[in-house]
């Protein structure tokens, strides 16, 4: 099997430093993502956690801060439940463009980890991605944000 690394490239009208904490910042990560219980540090882990419609909370997502490097770089060890523990890598990169941070990720590591399910979860994963940035797009539009 070839590597599969899911690349996302998404632009923001809004600083590397307004994007970054969105990215590491516990109450702004929620408004787009999983919230976290805590703001994310390098070297800590992290859980993203999912609040049900009956109000009970679950684990969605986790892993470690591997690298922090304000604002230009974030890598995190990742895993979520049908990876059964596994981890995969997540690079997030920021660079100033015109008036504005385009944004990359990288998402590494996911055929490794699911094995035979590889590519449902390579699918699951890229459309959730999409989903979670089409969101932080419309958080970031927002003027109070800013």
């Amino acid at each position: 099997m070839t590597t599969s690394t899911i690349t996302k490239t998404v632009f923001f009208n809004a600083t590397r430093e307004t994007v970054w904490s969105f990215l590491t910042e516990r109450d702004k990560i929620g408004l787009w993502f999983h919230p976290p219980k805590e703001d994310l540090a390098d070297g800590e882990d992290y859980e993203l956690i999912l609040t049900r419609d009956n109000g009970e909370k679950a684990k969605v997502c986790w892993g470690s801060v591997l690298e922090m490097h304000r604002p230009e770089k974030m890598v995190w060890s990742f895993t979520v439940n049908p990876l059964n523990g596994s981890l995969t890598t997540v690079t997030w990169v920021l660079e100033e463009v015109l008036c504005g941070t385009r944004l990359t990720l990288k998402h590494e590591g996911v055929e490794a980890a699911a094995g035979e399910a590889a590519m449902d979860m390579i699918l699951s994963l890229d459309a959730g991605w999409d989903e979670h940035f089409a969101s932080l797009r419309k958080v970031l539009s927002k003027k109070e944000t800013m």
